[in-house]
């Protein structure tokens, strides 16, 4: 079966001669959440421009549904919606009259019950009649995504949705998209939130540079690439590691208070067994210990700086 999305060695060169986007390749799923992780300016907005038709490709080839964005744009386009970083709305204008507006540029038909429908899932239906002006910056991204969902999309691209909004309002539309996906809708994430991806996505892709470093089912990146820590504090401090957790990958922090053993989750043995009859044999007392398993973020990060250490 097709992707809903096909991106194949897609390339952006601008005037000055920046090249944002370096023959990225990608498929995206149908009814999947893709969370696309990178840090600024590594071509995230770029990438989600050039799908969306905003911005067209140097190079490369994009389609939607199968169809191709550039010589069946309309096509391509009538699948997506976008919602974007800023926030750019008439500010004298009604919720309601905004979001109907949108659903016409797409030559749909008046949906009165349709618009109610979204408005409704967004907690917009009591600001109906309210004007833009009137809203806070969380409802205001609310209402980009009514918009962007106004003329029923297959595909949704949402780039940084939630910044600038409180931990209350992310997690009502983590909740609203979640239940987009149920709906069959392909929803593509951007995001600077690392646990925004954790908690709602289905793949992970991380770009810099305008390269795609990776694309991974999120479980299995954390199982792939997950490494855990065994924190050991002691009774007392240490000036220097003992001879006999030489061996180990064991390092001293907190002032010789604590000693910090690094393992793989995904091997056969972690270690932890020779690592604490080690420690009893150098004479070492235990007041605590914990595990720690490294976040997204931490993963997130060691790629980022692998490519940056590379170039």
């Amino acid at each position: 079966m097709a992707a809903m999305v096909e991106i194949r060695d897609l390339r952006k060169v601008y005037a000055g001669g920046f090249e944002a986007l370096k023959g990225a390749s990608l498929d995206i799923e149908e009814g999947e959440i893709l969370a696309l992780l990178g840090p600024n300016g590594a071509g995230k907005t770029t990438l989600i421009s050039t799908i969306c038709g905003i911005t067209l490709p140097t190079s490369g080839q994009i389609t939607v549904g199968g169809h191709d964005v550039v010589h069946d744009y309309r096509h391509a386009r009538n699948l997506i919606g976008l919602v974007p970083q800023e926030i750019n709305l008439e500010p004298f204008e009604k919720v309601i009259n905004t979001v109907r507006f949108s659903r016409g540029l797409f030559g749909k038909p008046r949906n009165d019950a349709l618009i109610e429908d979204v408005l409704r899932k967004l907690s917009l239906w009591d600001k109906r009649d309210a004007r833009i002006m009137e809203l806070s910056g969380g409802m205001k991204r609310r209402v980009l995504i009514a918009k962007a969902l106004s003329h029923e999309p297959r595909v949704l691209f949402l780039d940084e949705p939630t910044a600038g909004v409180d931990v209350e309002l992310r997690r009502d539309m983590w909740e609203t998209v979640a239940e987009l996906k149920r709906d069959g809708v392909t929803i593509i994430l951007t995001t600077h939130y690392i646990e925004e991806a954790e908690a709602i996505a289905d793949r992970i892709g991380v770009i810099n540079k305008g390269e795609i470093l990776l694309v991974e089912a999120k479980d299995n990146l954390m199982t792939r690439m997950g490494q855990k820590e065994l924190r050991v504090e002691l009774t007392a401090p240490l000036t220097a590691l003992p001879e006999a957790l030489a061996r180990f990958d064991v390092t001293l922090s907190d002032e010789g208070c604590t000693l910090i053993y690094s393992y793989d989750t995904s091997a056969d043995r972690s270690g932890i067994a020779q690592v604490m009859s080690a420690l009893n044999g150098a004479g070492l007392a235990v007041r605590d210990m914990q595990t720690k398993q490294n976040s997204l973020e931490d993963i997130f990060v060691g790629l980022v700086s692998d490519k940056e250490g590379a170039a």
